[in-house]
């Protein structure tokens, strides 16, 4: 596995999936959030598509932030030369270095099966790494392509802020 960097983004996403410091947020949302994007069409991605006979919401989470930030505003208009590279690239990275445990394929109730209780303690810490590596993909991804994302603050459950940018790594 070679995702081993962390940055404020993957940090930012921990946060929002862990729901420690703050109500948890899904896969999709918890990574819509870290982007800074509108989350309402991340709910579908919850649990694989709701059902977790999808794939793993974070992996399509990671498609649509590529989309939305490289794609073409244009509804109409071709996919963009950073799309067509930066969308293979990521679905290689995932392949070979996302963590999905003893799972063969990316399917949600694979890769969360062996952790036990889907709301389980052990299946939560899995998913909430999934979610930073995911994270981590993107971030990566989009600064290949000139595009730097700071992360913004959250707003934690007691009031204060939590900035990745200022704040010890969650996950260290």
């Amino acid at each position: 596995m070679a995702i081993k960097r962390r940055g404020p983004i993957r940090s930012k996403a921990f946060v929002l999936y862990e729901g420690t410091r703050t109500p948890h947020r899904s896969c999709g949302i918890a990574l819509a959030e870290a982007f800074d994007r509108p989350t309402a069409p991340y709910q579908s991605l919850r649990r694989g598509g709701i059902t977790g006979q999808g794939t793993c919401g974070a992996v399509v989470a990671g498609q649509l932030l590529l989309g939305e930030l490289l794609g073409d505003p244009d509804p109409t208009g071709a996919v963009t030369p950073a799309l067509r590279v930066a969308m293979p690239r990521y679905l290689e990275r995932v392949q070979t270095e996302l963590d999905r445990g003893s799972s063969p394929d990316l399917i949600c109730n694979n890769m969360t099966a062996p952790h036990g209780d889907f709301r389980g303690p052990a299946r939560h810490e899995f998913c909430t790494s999934v979610v930073a590596q995911v994270a981590q993909l993107v971030d990566e991804l989009l600064q290949e392509h000139g595009i730097r994302h700071a992360a913004t603050p959250v707003l934690l459950a007691d009031g204060s802020f939590f900035d990745a940018k200022r704040e010890p790594d969650p996950e260290a």
